[in-house]
């Protein structure tokens, strides 16, 4: 731990360092960066953290901003960074809702800063890397290690291990609801071992030898490809995930609208989670510059809600409502 310094500053946001970088002190703070996730886990986070579809991306008036402060609250929420420039507060609090998403279903959780002073200059709510970031005494800590900092529109700085003493004032954090944090650790888990013997069935063909060049294989690539699937269903019953295949002549119409159902009804319980912690960590971190102030983000009928996902379900239960009429709500909405 030589020069290792404490103080109090803003926090690193691009941290640029690898694995074998973190020593041993390093990793009681800071986690080693995960691998990159295998083919289905990759499909479901980017299912999953796409809460809206393309036809309510391009939609207007998706959400409803109450506030005691209205300009201070549209400060707050057009300046919150996101992959891309947004135009309008409905458009910055969608890709704000779908980033926070992507962090919290990989992650588990996501952090943002506040920087600046909206009465006195522009400020910008960026997205800040999780790892490193700890709390003690109330107080919130950056455990920085002897990386590269990759700054906006700026060369690469060098920094030394150094721990940064946070303004918990500015700093925003998300969780990821208990019910869903759950039910993901133990899809994720089998979802890997899937991933990891993929194409394994490879092993298990003869290898052509100067004697026998086309040798033969009794082994059957249907029941291995059907364990993998029947797998696959069962790991994502919670979620209600299909892996992207809604053509399987294996399941029922009724099978698949119950799991979409499911699906949707995860999704938007998380995005719901997100909203209500945007108002509650906004509404906070805006208080410094008005004692009273409250912002409150909900959606409107242009999205669907979880009671009218419940509705919808029970009228499939009844038998009142079709697999095209599950699609069009599913997709469309």
């Amino acid at each position: 731990m030589n020069s290792l310094r404490i103080f109090k500053a803003e926090p690193i946001h691009r941290q640029i360092f690898q694995n074998d970088q973190i020593g041993l002190v390093d990793s009681f703070f800071l986690k080693r960066q995960k691998r990159e996730p295998g083919f289905n886990r990759r499909m479901f986070d980017e299912d999953f953290a796409n809460i809206f579809s393309v036809m309510n991306h391009r939609s207007r008036n998706r959400f409803m901003v109450e506030s005691n402060d209205e300009k201070l609250a549209q400060t707050l929420l057009i300046n919150a960074e996101t992959r891309y420039a947004s135009n309008s507060i409905d458009e910055s609090i969608g890709e704000l809702t779908e980033q926070i998403a992507l962090s919290l279903v990989w992650h588990g959780k996501a952090y943002y800063y506040l920087h600046g002073n909206p009465e006195i200059e522009g400020v910008r709510l960026a997205s800040l890397d999780s790892r490193g970031i700890f709390r003690l005494l109330g107080n919130h800590f950056q455990w920085v290690p002897r990386c590269l900092e990759q700054d906006w529109d700026l060369d690469a700085k060098k920094h030394s291990r150094e721990i940064r003493l946070l303004d918990s004032a500015k700093l925003v954090r998300f969780d990821l609801p208990s019910s869903i944090k759950q039910a993901l650790n133990t899809q994720n888990r089998i979802l890997a071992i899937l991933d990891k013997h993929k194409f394994a069935e490879t092993q298990f063909l003869p290898k052509a030898k100067l004697e026998n060049p086309n040798p033969t294989s009794n082994f059957d690539f249907r029941i291995w490809n059907d364990i993998q699937e029947r797998v696959l269903c069962r790991a994502t019953r919670s979620t209600g995930w299909s892996g992207r295949n809604y053509d399987s002549v294996k399941r029922s119409d009724f099978y698949t609208c119950h799991r979409l159902i499911r699906f949707r009804r995860n999704q938007l319980l998380l995005r719901d989670s997100i909203l209500k912690q945007i108002s509650i960590q906004l509404s906070r971190i805006g208080r410094p510059y008005n004692a009273e102030f409250s912002v409150a983000v909900s959606v409107t009928t242009q999205l669907p809600t979880v009671e009218e996902l419940n509705e919808l379900e029970i009228r499939l239960e009844r038998e009142d409502a079709g697999f095209d009429e599950i699609l069009d709500f599913c997709f469309q909405r």
